[in-house]
């Protein structure tokens, strides 16, 4: 990398900063003047716009719609679903006026007494209670089932310690709520949205993902079964990258929303509830990035190639700009987001930095000699690796580059991932080990108490009952009591 921009601390000499450091420097986002809350600015949120239009028809390829529910929800509604309401209680941001007014010194404002709200109102930390408030008006019959529904938005959860993307006051997100006419219908529908997400995961952020579902004391607040993905960044620890709930009829229950089925008898319908945050962004740069910055998939780059003249004067310019041109065009045609960079405020150095910075998959450079020579530099951003390729067909090949691009950052993520899942049957190992961090297959008795002492002695915790692990008869290692199953753990974020 050209040494014209400010060094990023090395991953291994502070990992936290080093991710603190690339955000900010990466122009993704910064902190806010609002406590806990983060601005995320334009190449940033291009990035979450790209993976916003792909989830989004993933979901909507499954039958889902869009729509959007308020802001704002009643406190009498939280409180009607017990787990759920205990769950989120100590998150929330409650609106109690609707009406300020200069104070007696006219030098400020402050919240009218007389304009005190009836009720509370509380800045929605997950919409399941005004969404099946609203459901009950909606549904009658078991023809108005199954009612699939999608919505993108913000959500405030107040938190005490917070990082850029992984854990903010303020996220954007959305939530899938759905309604069915049976347990097994919701509970494949919950199923299916984890599948959709790690396919996601996968395919496009090239995260590799474990799939499983939590155990009680992690569920999702009001949840019967909490089904997630669960990926390994470079530091070891797990990321939850997303979820998806089977709730049963908790909520049908709690805001009386039935339905004649089809032998005319009144029934509670069934719901999941799913969602994903812009916390798959700090999965992204913590997963791929490197010390000279990020590293994009070429799936969700805003920009998958940019090219860069290097010329003396005009004359030399106008040249290289004449044979760029027809290769833009083609790679437009063919669906490749591409930036010709020949503004002349910043010297090709500073350029080349930048870009490596910002994670752009592939990099051209093409002078007054290329031309010549009919040549083009081609660089990778995943290796770092720089060819001289010719001009001629250089549109033409560049997208399987890119496919190449793709499949090696998630096979170079997969590798790293799996070398660092361990199975792990005894306790003393296992607490000297996961500081270092990893995944560990380890037998559990299905208490809480081990649980929750595991949790103590190591900070780390039971991610998940993995899928696909062979579930053989055990010994739980801190209790010695007969395992259950044989569950993931790790430390994480």
């Amino acid at each position: 990398m050209a040494k014209e921009l400010d060094f990023l601390t090395k991953r291994s000499t502070d990992y936290s900063k080093w991710y603190n450091e690339l955000v900010v420097k990466a122009d993704l986002a910064e902190q806010s003047d609002v406590r806990g809350c983060m601005v995320i600015k334009p190449y940033g949120y291009a990035i979450w716009e790209k993976m916003q239009r792909v989830l989004d028809d993933m979901f909507k390829e499954t039958g889902v719609q869009n729509a959007y529910f308020p802001l704002l929800i009643p406190k009498s509604f939280l409180s009607r679903e017990a787990e759920h309401v205990e769950g989120f209680a100590k998150e929330c941001a409650v609106v109690t006026h609707y009406r300020l007014k200069t104070n007696e010194t006219h030098d400020g404002v402050v919240v009218d007494p007389a304009a005190k709200l009836e009720e509370e109102l509380i800045i929605r930390p997950t919409s399941e209670t005004i969404i099946w408030n609203t459901f009950k008006n909606w549904i009658h019959s078991y023809r108005d089932l199954p009612l699939l529904v999608n919505q993108w938005c913000n959500v405030m959860r107040w938190e005490m310690r917070t990082r850029l993307f992984l854990r903010t006051s303020e996220f954007l997100w959305q939530e899938g709520h759905t309604a069915h006419a049976s347990r097994e219908e919701a509970e494949a529908r919950a199923q299916q949205m984890l599948k959709v997400y790690a396919k996601f995961a996968e395919e496009y952020m090239a995260v590799p993902v474990v799939q499983g579902v939590k155990s009680e004391t992690e569920r999702f607040a009001g949840a019967l079964d909490t089904y997630t993905i669960e990926a390994m960044m470079q530091d070891g620890k797990a990321l939850q990258s997303g979820t998806s709930h089977f709730l049963g009829q908790n909520f049908g229950k709690a805001f009386n929303v039935t339905f004649m089925d089809e032998q005319n008898q009144q029934q509670f319908a069934w719901a999941t509830s799913w969602g994903v945050s812009t916390r798959l962004m700090g999965a992204l740069i913590m997963t791929h990035s490197d010390d000279n910055g990020l590293v994009l998939p070429p799936a969700l780059a805003p920009t998958q190639v940019v090219i860069i003249p290097i010329y003396k004067n005009d004359e030399q310019l106008a040249k290289v700009s004449e044979a760029v041109a027809p290769i833009v065009e083609s790679l437009k045609k063919q669906g490749v987001s591409v930036k010709y960079d020949d503004a002349d405020n910043k010297r090709p150095g500073f350029k080349f930095a930048d870009y490596e910075l910002k994670g752009v998959p592939v990099r051209l450079v093409l002078g007054a000699r290329d031309l010549e020579n009919g040549t083009v530099e081609v660089m990778r951003r995943d290796t770092l690796e720089k060819e001289v390729w010719p001009l001629e067909g250089i549109a033409e090949k560049i997208p399987a580059l890119l496919q190449d691009i793709q499949a090696n950052i998630f096979k170079k993520a997969k590798d790293y991932r799996d070398a660092r899942i361990y199975e792990c049957d005894d306790y003393e190992e296992f607490k000297s080990r996961v500081k270092d961090g990893g995944f560990f297959l380890c037998h559990w008795d299905g208490t809480a108490e081990t649980e929750a002492k595991i949790k103590e002695d190591t900070q780390a915790t039971i991610r998940c009952v993995p899928f696909g692990v062979e579930q053989t008869p055990g010994v739980d290692m801190v209790s010695g009591k007969p395992a259950t199953c044989r569950v993931l753990i790790a430390r994480s974020y």
